[in-house]
């Protein structure tokens, strides 16, 4: 008899022990990553970007909620939003109280699928196999209908009374007074995902009066990031992938959620476009969709950039 049951008896104690940990430890084991980009131009003053994405905010998360809040303590002279910031339709009270002390710098944000819209529940290991044999997710997901909405206008009009800078196809600008009047540019795009993008509405490369410019996406889907790359913008911060949320140690992700390859999947690289080359930061983002509130080998997390003159990436 135990011959007999007990290898599948201890499998399933296995994956039981690793969900426990996936989903009791692992999804509430928030992190800070720190990255350096040498982008700015020479003889500028270095700037510290805090870049969080991904929120996906359920009622009672307080963890979440706190640890969010004590990042002010870093100080950044700037925030960027990367969007999906809900996964509850009455979240968004816990949401501005979470980033209600990052507000008190400045920020820009775009928004995500799922500040639009509530999640479903779907099979995750159908998600799994149609993205890992490339049936779905290449140019985006049609855009959503008879699904329910949620309130992204209160939302928005939170973030837009703090002194954020909606980037919704459009362009915006930050001056720095940490950084001795240090002017931004912004370029940013409504989710590819749902393709919701509008490139055409903004396009024509970096603002020229500016110090130093910024594409902002919520998906890094290809056709994105050559817009960019190509226009001329040394750096592009996205979110979306949450670094892949299920990954195999020593291996990495099997999944992105959009065209960008698994190499790519979170953290800063290069992009290729048109002859010229940027600089690419994914982030892993810090929540999950209410339905899938796991993650494994992927810890949550935000990032805090620290932008430093060098040269561009070399095309």
């Amino acid at each position: 008899m135990r011959a007999r049951y007990g290898v599948p008896l201890g499998i399933t104690a296995v994956g039981a022990a690793g969900l426990a940990y996936a989903a009791g430890f692992e999804a509430r084991s928030f992190r800070l990553r720190r990255v350096t980009v040498p982008v700015l131009p020479p003889g500028a003053k270095p700037l510290r970007v805090l870049q969080v994405s991904d929120i996906h905010m359920v009622g009672g998360q307080r963890k979440k909620q706190r640890w969010l809040q004590s990042l002010a303590g870093l100080r950044p002279d700037f925030v960027v939003n990367t969007g999906d910031n809900l996964s509850d339709p009455e979240g968004v009270p816990e949401v501005l109280d979470a980033l209600g002390p990052l507000m008190q710098f400045p920020g820009v944000y775009v928004f995500g699928s799922n500040d639009y819209y509530a999640p479903k529940l779907r099979n995750p290991g159908r998600y799994l196999i149609e993205k890992v044999q490339g049936k779905h997710g290449l140019n985006g997901n049609p855009p959503a209908t008879g699904v329910l909405r949620n309130p992204w206008e209160d939302l928005r009009d939170g973030f837009d009374a703090a002194g954020w800078v909606n980037l919704t196809n459009t362009r915006g600008s930050l001056k720095l007074p940490t950084a001795d009047g240090f002017d931004l540019a912004f370029t940013g795009l409504d989710d590819p995902h749902i393709k919701r993008d509008r490139y055409a509405q903004v396009a024509g490369g970096p603002d020229a009066s500016a110090d130093f410019s910024i594409g902002v996406v919520h998906a890094p889907y290809l056709r994105t990031l050559d817009a960019f790359t190509a226009d001329g913008y040394p750096l592009v911060l996205a979110g979306h992938t949450h670094g892949g949320q299920l990954c195999i140690p020593f291996y990495g992700a099997l999944v992105t959620n959009c065209d960008l390859d698994a190499d790519r999947v979170k953290g800063l690289s290069t992009h290729e476009a048109g002859g010229r080359r940027a600089y690419l930061h994914v982030s892993a983002g810090c929540g999950t969709n209410r339905y899938t509130p796991v993650r494994f080998a992927c810890p949550p997390e935000a990032t805090l950039l620290t932008l430093t003159p060098g040269p561009a990436p070399r095309s």
